[in-house]
């Protein structure tokens, strides 16, 4: 047993009572995504990593109907019937893990009552998915207990635990958000990145084989809070610009199903200039993505790179999401020696940047981007070398 998870059932302990050997450790992690911003929700392709930084759960069956929550990093302690689990709509923190919940018995889902306790190294706020972290760590935890209560065999689907987890941050907590973030978190793959078509859910895997370079997040600690800023206005102003162009695709049924040359034959027709940049964002997106795919298959890390700068333009100018601490931090790291491509990552107005550096160099760009950045907006950044990691699962 690691130091780390014998720390936190001692904690566990100091909670709830009861003994060690009954306890369960359960984790999912954050993700990174690597190029393909904001088009989820329109049915794009995306090419997300999970990375080592996880949500981790200490859990213990109970004989009730009763979940209760708790956070190694947080004063709040919540209690909540499995039989009313909408009264948990207004909570600060828990709301998601009993969104989660909601989601899995309206699914059809067996559950029995947990003690859990969380411990989370995913950033909150940093656009690394912290909230998929945990649902997914909520969402694996829930229903191995609940089917080894109810004596059920079947194995369980990671995939259907992304796509319930989805449903839970639209209807419980009031996020529009597409199908990358709970996706990447529940089926990740160790060193391993995945291209996912958001519209069918098809996915592929290949290796992510940085050759001599790492991947370096860099944290602006510019927080943001998703149902506050303007992302469900983004899902808006995407879906207006999908019903302007069915009147000339009618067979379109998300809007990544638009090539480049067919919305450059029918852009003049969206004569609103927000909604026209919005979409030639999403639709040259979507190539991108593709291309990086190939790129990283081919090992062209080069290529790769200079994707990474385009997509950082288009979400900068065209879709309006990043703000000056994420603008700041990518000029930065693009001065650096070593660096070869940088971005913004995750929702946008704040969070991470994602960066290809050179092992040789990450020390320095760590140490220069850092100061230059707090020099410029007065924050103290966090940077976190990155490792690839595995999806939602039980560490035995």
């Amino acid at each position: 047993m690691s130091e780390k998870i014998a720390g936190l059932k001692k904690k566990f302990i100091e909670i709830y009572g009861g003994e060690e050997a009954d306890l369960r450790v359960f984790a999912s992690p954050g993700r990174v995504n690597l190029i393909g911003e904001h088009i989820d929700y329109c049915g794009g392709y995306v090419f997300p990593a999970a990375i080592t930084l996880d949500s981790t759960v200490i859990a213990r069956k109970r004989t009730d109907r009763t979940i209760r929550l708790a956070a190694t990093d947080l004063p709040d302690r919540v209690a909540a019937s499995l039989d009313h689990l909408e009264d948990g709509k207004s909570l600060k923190w828990g709301n998601y893990q009993l969104g989660v919940a909601d989601e899995l018995q309206k699914a059809g889902y067996k559950l029995t009552g947990v003690d859990m306790l969380f411990h989370d190294t995913v950033p909150l706020g940093s656009g690394l998915s912290s909230s998929a972290a945990i649902q997914l760590a909520t969402a694996i935890t829930l229903v191995t207990l609940g089917n080894e209560e109810h004596k059920i065999s079947i194995p369980i689907d990671n995939v259907q635990l992304a796509v319930i987890s989805q449903r839970a941050e639209h209807n419980f907590i009031g996020v529009k958000c597409g199908i990358m973030d709970q996706f990447a978190s529940a089926m990740g793959r160790k060193d391993q990145a995945m291209l996912l078509d958001c519209g069918t859910l098809n996915y592929k895997y290949t290796p992510l084989k940085l050759d001599g370079y790492r991947i370096v997040l860099a944290n602006t600690k510019k927080k943001r809070g998703l149902g506050e800023s303007k992302y469900n206005e983004r899902v808006s102003e995407t879906s207006e610009g999908l019903a302007i162009l069915k009147q000339f695709l009618p067979e379109k049924v998300h809007l990544c199903d638009v090539t480049i040359e067919e919305f450059e034959k029918y852009k003049e027709k969206i004569i609103d200039p927000i909604i026209r940049k919005r979409v030639e964002h999403v639709v040259y997106e979507n190539a991108r993505v593709l291309k990086s795919f190939d790129a990283l298959q081919s090992n062209d890390l080069k290529t790769f790179a200079v994707l990474l700068k385009e997509a950082h333009a288009s979400i900068r100018d065209l879709y309006e999401v990043t703000g000056f601490e994420l603008d700041t931090m990518v000029e930065e790291a693009l001065k650096v020696e070593g660096c070869i491509g940088a971005r913004m990552t995750g929702a946008g107005f704040g969070g991470c940047t994602v960066n290809i550096v050179k092992e040789a160099n990450v020390e320095d760009f760590i140490k220069i981007v850092g100061e230059k950045y707090s020099q410029k907006t007065g924050l103290t950044p966090e940077f976190y070398v990155c490792d690839i990691g595995e999806g939602s699962r039980e560490i035995i």
